[in-house]
């Protein structure tokens, strides 16, 4: 006996002819082939429906001996994604006729060995995503079938092929759905996504599902906080405070959720507004994370880089640069507190300038140092480099953006004798791409209707300068304090 032979001894005769007839075939693997095809067109998809093919090709799943004809599961499995892809009948049939049920059954026995099927999970995944599509009654068919273990055993599978689509039925369910979503982010319910995390940092992800997804919990609802602590938060409290914990024991998922965080938030920052919660908890996780830059050494790359520490650094930077650049794009009322009054509030500006103080100068004005070191034989002071190629330009970039429409930041800034520090970023410097952009931006906004800012840089001295072009472009030049040798920019127009 052949193994088509033994292939169509398990299947129910009527199910095989039923197949056989309506592919015009004269196997079952063929027939099962010709289908997929079939079913790749619109019309093909609504004649199939016609002739309600559905619960036979579920019977025919239902009978497959699985591990040992994976080849005709495959193939099934295809044809019935196939035949659930924007076909509302078929859709509404698989309902149904409990199609749920067998894929779900299917999926537990492709995940049980110790190496899941991941083609299996794949194609069954992408099954209950189609058919996910057709409304709120196939979505909660799905989910009380699915919630909560077998989405923690399907997120567990560290596939690629696998996380796409699973990410893909959980946000289609939610969709639209508080209930789902309060559900998503419960207790038990939050371990699926630490798990699909955890998944996606081991293999990453091809398709927008696993953003978009992120995008609902992290962003769009207040659950930010309770997956970075499942996946080992060391961030701050819900106050923005530090923790007793340090900056290197930030774990990988939590590097690649806040760099995924930061992507989605640059790319949608005309749609969402992120909650206030949100703000302060990545600010608590700047803050927790800055212990790096007492050992750090000069940075060689961008971010990424090869430390998380820094890395966590720079993207909760980024993530605060972005929710400060919202109140640049819709303004704020005055009478009203929005969520960079309220990162303002807990002192983001006074620790934004100490950081900034604490970085040794640009290149260009460094260099311009050294040439005042030599020939006056002042001595350098200790400063601290960048970590990463372009650290102090998101610093400047977040101060800027605070700056925008805000006199109280503005005064803040010139009492804490900020006006030459943010005049001294204007320059071009090599591990600052953009930076004297984002300077010139700053001061812009520093000085922006507030007459007391503009009459202090008005009023700078020119003395003993140091000539550097670039700054002599802008009516800027480098001024030595012989006393301290920390060097400072006046105003030369």
């Amino acid at each position: 006996m052949d193994n088509t032979a033994l292939q169509e001894c398990s299947v129910p005769g009527d199910v095989l002819q039923t197949l056989l007839s309506v592919s015009n075939s004269s196997s079952l693997v063929k027939s099962l082939e010709n289908l997929v095809q079939v079913c790749k067109t619109a019309a093909g998809r609504e004649d199939l429906a016609a002739k309600n093919v559905i619960p036979t090709v579920l019977q025919l799943i239902q009978s497959l001996p699985y591990p040992s004809d994976d080849h005709c599961l495959t193939l099934s499995l295809r044809l019935l994604r196939n035949l659930c892809a924007g076909e509302v009948v078929n859709q509404n049939s698989f309902v149904e006729q409990n199609g749920v049920a067998i894929i779900s059954n299917v999926l537990s026995s492709a995940n049980l060995s110790s190496e899941p099927d991941s083609g299996i999970i794949c194609v069954g995944l992408q099954v209950l995503a189609n058919a996910a599509l057709a409304g709120e009654r196939h979505q909660h068919a799905i989910w009380q079938q699915l919630f909560s273990e077998k989405f923690v055993a399907l997120a567990r599978v560290r596939s690629q092929k696998t996380c796409d689509p699973l990410c893909m039925i959980i946000y289609t369910c939610c969709d639209g759905s508080p209930e789902l979503v309060a559900h998503l982010c419960s207790e038990c319910g939050i371990t699926i996504v630490k798990e699909i995390v955890k998944t996606a940092a081991a293999v990453d992800f091809k398709e927008d599902w696993y953003k978009l997804l992120l995008s609902r919990i992290c962003l769009e609802e207040p659950f930010f906080q309770s997956l970075f602590c499942s996946l080992e938060s060391v961030g701050a409290n819900e106050n923005g405070e530090d923790t007793e914990r340090r900056a290197e024991i930030f774990s990988t998922e939590q590097n690649l959720l806040l760099r995924v965080v930061s992507e989605i938030l640059n790319e949608r920052l005309n749609e969402i507004t992120v909650p206030n919660d949100f703000a302060l908890y990545v600010f608590g996780v700047f803050k927790n994370s800055i212990g790096v830059l007492n050992n750090a050494t000069r940075g060689r790359s961008g971010l990424p880089t090869g430390s998380i520490a820094i890395n966590v650094l720079g993207y909760s930077l980024t993530i605060m640069r972005d929710i400060c650049a919202q109140g640049t794009l819709r303004g704020s009322a005055e009478d009203t507190m929005d969520v960079v009054d309220v990162l303002l509030s807990y002192g983001l500006i006074e620790l934004l300038l100490c950081l900034l103080r604490d970085l040794e100068p640009p290149a260009i004005i460094r260099k311009s140092i050294n040439q005042a070191e030599d020939r006056d034989g002042l001595s350098s002071s200790t400063s601290k480099p960048c970590p990463y190629i372009g650290f102090r330009r998101d610093i400047v970039g977040v101060i800027g953006n605070c700056l925008y429409g805000r006199k109280l930041v503005q005064d803040e800034i010139r009492r804490k004798d900020g006006l030459l520090l943010l005049l001294q970023q204007c320059v071009t410097d090599e591990d600052n791409p953009y930076l004297r952009e984002w300077g010139i931006w700053c001061v812009r906004n520093l000085l922006e209707g507030n007459q007391e800012n503009q009459q202090a840089v008005a009023e700078l001295e020119i003395k003993g300068s140091v000539d550097v072009p670039d700054l002599a472009r802008l009516g800027l030049r480098v001024e030595m304090n012989p006393e301290t040798g920390r060097p400072k920019l006046v105003n030369i127009s």
